[in-house]
């Protein structure tokens, strides 16, 4: 297990975003009377005692929490290994393709999208896009993840030979039309679409559980990851109202109880079409059950909730820091 660890860390300083780890640090020094010296020393140790990574010593607030505290969290090292058992990596390619995931649950969308060869081959799709009402297109790429390698783009730059060059030019692997988000959505946020995270388990037993349920909150921004700097609130599962302020993954930053530029109110935030959203997702998560633990995007329209995505890899982060609390232990009957 220490050599597993080791190689985590190597992997955890490879990638390290230094800015805001230095950003942190000097946070943590200033506010909680400890010494550089003491907290990198506790970082180290975290991460071979808790399985997490770097920057989430600092996310999961462990520099203010004792053993039994720190013990409840979900890093990415136990998050990794579990989330590999759960959607081994030769079932969950439907996932992490892009293309492929549009096929397999393409009765759960409520927009076009389109690859390269259905551009070549259906023309009355082709149209459909190219003429949405939105007046706008997004590209993606296959395997982006986490908002990464999106672009929005004007219908009137492009017609059907031009959009193929440019998606194989730009290493873009589908198109799909600008999705227009519920009026209510539109108001709290209208920078980005806004999705809703619900992430769902299959147990031992072939159950479904619903682990948790997340609004996304776009602060001024296209995309609404976290990771982006955007914001993240709880959900009620119950009654798909929004029970806690909105968090950033930035320690540095406050909750938000209302939108930072919409100063529409966060907390009591009532999702449209709430109970339709959990059939669908509820009739998705069972569609392919080889995959046992999937974190959904879903975006809600006029016309009810459609999927953007499943994630195999589904973010710890997103799951425990709007409930201000690790949640592993709501996996320890699964994960044996």
């Amino acid at each position: 297990m220490k050599l597993k660890r080791a190689f985590y860390l190597g992997y955890y300083l490879k990638g390290l975003n230094r800015e805001l780890f230095t950003h942190f640090l000097n946070y943590c020094q200033k506010n909680i009377g400890r010494s550089k010296a003491w907290i990198l020393t506790d970082i180290l140790k975290s991460v071979f005692v808790y399985n997490i990574s770097i920057l989430e010593y600092f996310q999961f607030h462990f520099y203010n929490l004792q053993k039994k505290e720190r013990e409840l969290w979900a890093g990415t090292g136990h998050m990794y290994e579990y989330q590999l058992k759960m959607n081994p990596i030769k079932t969950r390619k439907i996932l992490d393709d892009k293309t492929q995931f549009y096929k397999y649950y393409s009765d759960f969308l409520v927009h076009n999208v389109a690859d390269i060869k259905d551009l070549t081959n259906k023309r009355v799709l082709t149209a459909s896009i190219l003429e949405n009402p939105s007046g706008k297109l997004v590209f993606k790429a296959a395997n982006g993840k986490c908002g990464g390698q999106v672009e929005v783009r004007n219908c009137k730059e492009f017609n059907r030979q031009n959009i193929i060059n440019f998606m194989k030019t730009h290493n873009y692997g589908l198109v799909e039309e600008f999705i227009q988000q519920h009026p209510a959505i539109n108001r709290l946020s209208p920078s980005g679409v806004n999705t809703i995270r619900i992430i769902t388990q299959i147990n031992q037993k072939g159950a479904l559980n619903i682990l948790g349920c997340r609004l996304r909150i776009s602060v001024n921004s296209l995309v609404d990851n976290m990771a982006a700097g955007n914001l993240a609130a709880p959900i009620d599962e119950s009654t798909g109202r929004v029970n806690g302020p909105a968090v950033y993954s930035d320690i540095t930053k406050p909750d938000q109880y209302v939108h930072p530029v919409t100063k529409v109110k966060i907390v009591g935030f009532q999702i449209p079409f709430w109970k339709e959203t959990l059939q669908m997702v509820k009739k998705a998560a069972l569609l392919h059950p080889q995959n046992k633990s999937i974190g959904w995007d879903i975006v809600i329209t006029e016309k009810g909730p459609g999927l953007i995505e499943g994630n195999h890899d589904w973010c710890k982060l997103l799951w425990q820091l709007p409930v201000k609390k690790g949640l592993k232990f709501t996996l320890s009957d699964i994960n044996n």
